[in-house]
């Protein structure tokens, strides 16, 4: 089948310069070699030093002493490396998102100030000396917990990833934004510390015919969600932790809900209330928003969980390539269904595949990272990725996707992506159909 091409154009950075380790000493007879090597390498730009450069200044005096910086900060080197958001996407700041930099996330775990934000009523200031949550409804002994009340009970830590389900929305029509990081940005993955809902839920007792859980934020929407209680016993967590510290406010200080593997906005942040119930609530957010909409008008409601999926974070937009040679692909594939099983690569659009290499720790509901080796020959190339998870779903291409959704949805498009890598080692998202 003939497959046509649907592109945005846009450019991306260059990679860092190439580096050479010389091995060896200089011997005091070879000042004439190295003359003629310095010739050499004039005439060849290219060619790799005659000597190893001298010395810099950071290695011949003192740096900063260790109470400089009381709080770790990134290498000035490093400010591009920083949550983006697209100021068209929304109408304001305090209902938007901003996008994590996969592009220059090397393992599974996204730092706390690079992990993707979304707000509905901004982001609050809350004192966690005064913040409570309850825990009500269909209970024997209804609870109210400060943040030192839930730091007493047995705590947990897990890597889990959350991703908003919108991730990758703008892309159901075409390929429109020429960037890793605003196609597949509006995720991330971290350890988090916690409490078990089931552990809570064993304090306050459940009555017979309860069903269901409303989870509900301080923030100034009030962001609420119906969740089935059978999940919320199962792996669902009040967390307090991320990555080693407190939650920061963005991700929900001082405490947040965790429903690993399903929609981001469930995971309600600046959690004060846990309502227990017979039936879902039919919230604003869950049928004005986050439903589905389908070719016939109707819309799919509580689709909750996110399916397998992945994207190459290199080669991508934002760090395309540099002259023909050895590279290693790399990229992130997740499942809200479990562990990635395998990561299979193509250079040519999907006509042929090949298994990647799957880096440890492969782990539940979590990001995995993948690597393959590939020797580009300098010739226009389209890069993909298809995630296989352990339940055996397959990732679909965007194609198969719309043939059952039509192009009108704004949620939960796994679809495969698709860099074209020019001859030049520019890329840009295309789509395939």
């Amino acid at each position: 089948m003939q497959k046509s091409l649907q592109t945005q154009a846009g450019a991306g950075a260059a990679p860092p310069g190439r580096r050479f380790l010389l091995k060896g000493g200089i011997a005091a007879t070879g000042a004439t070699l190295l003359g003629a090597a310095a010739a050499r390498a004039a005439a060849q730009p290219d060619a790799p030093p005659a000597a190893p450069p001298a010395d810099p200044d950071w290695s011949r005096s003192l740096g900063p002493g260790v109470d400089d910086r009381p709080y770790g900060q990134p290498s000035h080197f490093e400010k591009d490396v920083i949550r983006r958001n697209v100021p068209w996407l929304t109408a304001g700041t305090q209902s938007s998102v901003s996008f994590t930099p996969l592009q220059h996330q090397d393992g599974i775990i996204t730092a706390n100030g690079l992990f993707f934000e979304r707000y509905h009523a901004g982001r609050p200031t809350v004192d966690p000396a005064q913040h409570r949550l309850m825990i009500h409804g269909m209970v024997d002994r209804p609870l109210l917990l400060d943040i030192e009340d839930l730091r007493r009970f047995p705590s947990e830590s897990r890597i889990h990833f959350i991703e908003c389900p919108a991730n990758g929305g703008m892309e159901w029509r075409g390929a429109q934004l020429n960037s890793l990081q605003f196609t597949h940005g509006m995720i991330g993955c971290a350890e988090w510390t916690g409490v078990r809902l089931s552990t809570l839920f064993g304090e306050t007792g459940i009555k017979p015919g309860a069903a269901w859980v409303l989870a509900e934020g301080a923030d100034g929407a009030h962001m609420d969600r119906s969740i089935p209680l059978a999940k919320c016993l199962d792996d669902c967590m009040v967390i307090y932790g991320q990555n080693g510290e407190a939650l920061r406010p963005e991700q929900g200080y001082p405490m947040r809900l965790l429903v690993p593997g399903w929609q981001g906005n469930i995971n309600v942040k600046w959690l004060r209330r846990l309502q227990i119930g017979t039936q879902p609530w039919f919230t604003r957010e869950e049928t004005a928003q986050y439903t589905e909409s389908m070719p016939d008008g109707m819309a799919r409601a509580f689709t909750w969980a996110i399916y397998a999926k992945s994207v190459v974070t290199f080669p991508c937009p934002e760090r395309p390539m540099k002259g023909a040679g050895l590279y290693e692909i790399r990229g992130l594939a997740w499942s809200g269904n479990g562990r990635i099983s395998r990561v299979d690569i193509s250079t040519d659009g999907g006509i042929t595949w090949r298994p990647a290499t799957l880096q440890p720790p492969v782990l539940s509901k979590a990001l995995t990272r993948f690597t393959a080796e590939w020797r580009w020959d300098g010739k226009p190339a389209m890069v993909q990725s298809r995630a296989v998870d352990e339940t055996g779903f397959v990732q679909p291409t965007i194609a198969q996707l719309r043939a059952i959704r039509g192009t009108s949805p704004i949620y939960n498009n796994n679809s495969i992506q698709t860099w074209q890598v020019k001859a030049d080692g520019s890329v840009f998202n295309v789509q395939l159909s």
